[in-house]
């Protein structure tokens, strides 16, 4: 008797956050949907979407509606699926090349994330190989993506796991942007060691930038750290510096969108000035992201895309105009920290430091 098997999603279990509903999550079986929850109303309203195609999920992940490197991956290797599923019956061939075309075009939503391609390998991988074993090809690519969000949880448990021991016993922690919980399927890469941190009984203090110009720190970061239970201080990106300068800070931890075979790290827009004034006033810099953030191709953060997004970002806050509506903006997502100002980037195998190729290499073999 041949045994079925099942195309539900597995439970993960989603750490301090399991109160909340799940960042991202398939929602039935074969003809399921990608259900997120809708970060652009955070945190005035718990709006929960659902995906049920293609295109519902590239503009999910290009409105920022699900967001952070791993999350986009997870999102985007579950909207492959479900691009492709209206062509299941078609013979392997076009399949495969149906598979490609939808790939190719989720490609396009985010470009600085590496997260997203590397996902969506993961499960084009999972296709070629059924079409050359037998099989049907498309479960065995929901399958894959199911195993890619099981494996984002697990991954990064284990960051927090790897860096906890940074956190400094009553003291402060600064972290920019939102790398927690809300930008992974569980507990997220530097929020992660937070996380783990409190849950030993660490009793520290953490400052979120409000991370302009969409503010995740203040809308995301601030929401999920105060659901958790931590001890939290808001404040505006350009005190930042003044922030460290006080001595009231003993390490920066932050996420990570891309990271160079050397080490260069692309992330969220005003992280590289973060790190200028941790390497100023000697506090550590750390850098928190899974081995599937790295992109071992560049040899440099030179060559990392930096994604431009609209001007009207800048020019209205939460859809109220505050600049003159026909100023020119400069609105780069992200910016590169070069690898000298980073003390350490914690992954899933263990840190590495000083931030060095060699030591990058090191965790992959």
């Amino acid at each position: 008797m041949t045994k079925t098997l099942s195309l539900q999603a597995p439970a993960i279990f989603r750490g301090p956050l399991s109160a909340l509903p799940a960042t991202l999550e398939w929602v039935g079986g074969a003809d399921g949907v990608l259900r997120i929850l809708d970060q652009t109303q955070l945190p005035l309203r718990i709006e929960i979407r659902d995906c049920r195609t293609v295109e519902d999920t590239w503009e999910a992940i290009r409105m920022l509606r699900v967001r952070g490197a791993p999350a986009i991956g997870v999102a985007a290797a579950y909207g492959l699926c479900l691009g492709t599923r209206p062509f299941r019956a078609v013979p392997a061939d076009a399949f495969l090349a149906k598979v490609r075309e939808v790939g190719a075009y989720l490609r396009t939503c985010r470009p600085t994330a590496v997260n997203l391609a590397w996902a969506l390998q993961r499960v084009t991988e999972a296709a070629e190989q059924c079409t050359r074993t037998g099989g049907n090809t498309w479960e065995a690519m929901l399958l894959a993506a199911h195993a890619l969000a099981v494996e984002d949880a697990e991954t990064c448990r284990l960051i927090g796991e790897a860096g906890a021991h940074l956190v400094p016993e009553g003291g402060g922690v600064l972290t920019h942007c939102n790398a927690g919980a809300l930008a992974t399927v569980a507990y997220g890469t530097a929020l992660a060691l937070l996380y783990i941190a409190h849950q030993r009984g660490l009793r520290f203090h953490v400052f979120v930038d409000e991370t302009r110009p969409l503010l995740q720190g203040a809308r995301l970061t601030a929401f999920e750290l105060t659901t958790a239970g931590l001890d939290v201080t808001l404040l505006c990106d350009g005190a930042a510096a003044s922030l460290l300068q006080s001595g009231r800070v003993q390490l920066v931890v932050v996420g990570a969108d891309r990271i160079a075979a050397n080490g260069d790290t692309a992330n969220k827009i005003g992280t590289y000035g973060v790190a200028l004034a941790a390497r100023r006033h000697d506090i550590p810099f750390y850098v928190a992201a899974p081995l599937s953030t790295f992109d071992r191709a560049l040899a440099s953060g030179a060559g990392i895309p930096i994604e431009e997004r609209g001007a009207d970002e800048i020019r209205r806050v939460l859809d109220q105009p505050v600049a003159p509506p026909t100023v020119q903006c400069y609105n780069p997502a992200f910016d590169v920290t070069p690898a000298e100002l980073i003390t350490g980037i914690v992954t899933q195998r263990g840190i590495a430091t000083p931030v060095t190729a060699e030591q990058i290499a090191r965790l992959f073999r």
